[in-house]
């Protein structure tokens, strides 16, 4: 997983729509959040949004591959993170569309998880 600089700073400009967001290192890529919840994930320059049931069937509508790595021993994982549309890097208004499907997916996530005692 990898992503430069200038791809953060494009997409925290193409988000300024959606509202602000933060993009945060991880594991060799990064994690974009909106106020404190990851909703999408950024791998080797390619955004991916945050996925449930209920968008699933938009993502594959537009043959739109879900985020995968290889797992120790080789095992292929799957996330419920799907690439974005191509045309988001070129449409604001499409951007912040996609962006707030994926942060609803994140809030209903973060409503099913139960307190920290």
């Amino acid at each position: 997983m990898s992503v430069s600089a200038e791809f953060k700073e494009f997409l925290i400009e193409q988000m300024e729509g959606f509202g602000p967001v933060t993009i945060r290192a991880m594991f060799g890529g990064a994690g974009v959040y909106h106020n404190g919840l990851m909703f999408a994930l950024v791998d080797n320059e390619t955004l991916y949004l945050k996925v449930d049931d209920s968008t699933r069937p938009a993502f594959e509508a537009e043959s739109l591959p879900p985020f995968t790595y290889q797992a120790k021993g080789g095992k292929k994982m799957v996330m419920a993170y799907h690439c974005m549309p191509e045309r988001c890097l070129d449409d604001i208004d499409e951007m912040t569309r996609w962006c707030r499907m994926a942060f609803g997916v994140a809030l209903k996530a973060a409503a099913k998880r139960k307190p920290k005692k």
